[in-house]
C-alpha cells in the first residue's frame, strides 16, 4: 500500500500531472507522490528480470574480505570508530563460542 492518499490535479494548473498529496496545513500537502520522479516515490519499472540485483563475487575476494575484516577488528581505534564501547573488553577480537 501507499503511505499517503494522492490524486492528480489534472490539467489547467500549470503543474506536472503527477499525483499530489491531498489536504492542507502541512508541508506534505500538494507534493508529488507515487511516481518515479517524486520524492519518496517508487522506482521506474522495478520488476525487471535482467536487472543484476545480486552480483557474483570471486571466492578469493570473499575470503580476502573476511580476513581483512577480522584483522581490522583487532585494532581498538577502528572498533571504537565504528561506535562500539570496548572499555570492559579484555582483548580484541572478542570471540564468543
Amino acid at each position: 500500500g501507499h503511505e499517503t492518499c494522492a490524486t492528480s490535479w489534472r490539467t489547467g494548473r500549470a503543474v506536472a500531472r503527477i499525483p499530489r498529496v491531498s489536504g492542507g496545513g502541512t508541508h506534505r500537502a500538494g507534493q508529488g507522490a507515487y511516481g518515479n520522479m517524486a520524492r519518496g516515490g517508487h522506482m521506474f519499472s522495478a520488476t525487471r528480470t535482467w536487472r543484476r540485483w545480486h552480483r557474483r563475487v570471486n571466492v578469493t575476494q570473499k575470503r580476502h574480505a573476511v580476513a581483512t575484516a577480522l584483522a581490522a577488528s583487532t585494532l581498538p581505534p577502528l572498533v571504537m570508530a565504528r561506535g562500539h564501547r570496548i572499555g570492559q573488553v579484555a582483548e580484541l577480537p572478542l570471540v564468543v563460542s
